[in-house]
């Protein structure tokens, strides 16, 4: 008994921490369309060092490359990152439902909509 309350409360809290990650990926969507440049230009996307004639003049696509990353870059590095781990919370989630236990179900709905509500 006391072992299936704690799986149903992992689950629980697992489903919580879903949506959780859900909802910080929709808020960094946000601020990296925030942070992207009004133009779309390649130039403006690669924000090019001063005096930097380009790849034209032979130099190895090494050296061609800029060193920092413009912010938005570091964004979409975020939003990946906190793909993986929707993605892999979500698969713990539907493995444990899979064992067609109905607590197990019930913790992931309850947990849901504790994470969707909060």
């Amino acid at each position: 008994p006391a072992g299936m309350a704690l799986s149903v409360l992992v689950i629980l809290l697992l489903s919580v921490l879903y949506e959780a990650v859900k909802m910080g990926k929709a808020m960094l969507l946000r601020r990296a369309l925030l942070a992207l440049p009004r133009s779309l230009s390649q130039e403006a996307l690669a924000e090019p060092q001063e005096g930097d004639s380009g790849p034209a003049q032979g130099s190895s696509s090494l050296t061609a490359f800029p060193i920092s990353f413009p912010r938005w870059f570091w964004f979409h590095v975020g939003q990946t990152l906190f793909h993986v781990v929707q993605v892999v919370l979500g698969y713990m989630v539907m493995l444990a439902v899979m064992s067609y236990n109905a607590w197990i179900f019930l913790g992931a709905v309850v947990g849901s909509t504790l994470g969707y509500f909060v």
